[in-house]
C-alpha cells in the first residue's frame, strides 16, 4: 500500500530517483524550462521551489544546502544573486506545469516545466 505516500516513486529505487530529481532540477534552473513527463514534472517542482526558497533566503547555511543539492557550484552562485530580485515579492508557485502532446512511443503524458 501506498496510503499517504507523499514521495512519487517513479519506477525507480530511493538512489536513483535522487539523482534524476537532482539532475532534473539542476537542468530546470539553468535553462528555466525543460521538457519531460507530467509525474516528473510534479516531483521535481517541490525540490526546484526549496532551492529557490533557500537561495531568497540567502544566509550561507542555505548557501551550503544547494550546494549540497545541486550539481553545479557556478549554477548556485547564480541562482542566490538572481532569485532575491526575481522572486523577492512572491510567496511561492515559483514554477509552471503546461501539459503537451502525448510521448509517440509509449503515450506517457508530456509537460513542460517552466520557471515563472
Amino acid at each position: 500500500m501506498r496510503h499517504r505516500c507523499r514521495v512519487p516513486q517513479l519506477g525507480l529505487p530511493a538512489d536513483q530517483r535522487r539523482a534524476l530529481l537532482r539532475s532534473l532540477a539542476t537542468e530546470l534552473i539553468r535553462h528555466g524550462e525543460i521538457k519531460t513527463t507530467k509525474t516528473r514534472a510534479k516531483a521535481v517542482r517541490s525540490e526546484v521551489e526549496k532551492m529557490i526558497t533557500l537561495a531568497k533566503d540567502g544566509s550561507l547555511s542555505a548557501r551550503r544546502q544547494a550546494l549540497g543539492y545541486l550539481l553545479d557550484k557556478d549554477l548556485v552562485h547564480a541562482l542566490f544573486a538572481d532569485v532575491p530580485d526575481r522572486y523577492g515579492s512572491r510567496n511561492g508557485g515559483y514554477t509552471r506545469i503546461v501539459r503537451t502532446v502525448r510521448r509517440r512511443g509509449d503515450n506517457a503524458e508530456m509537460a513542460i516545466i517552466s520557471l515563472v
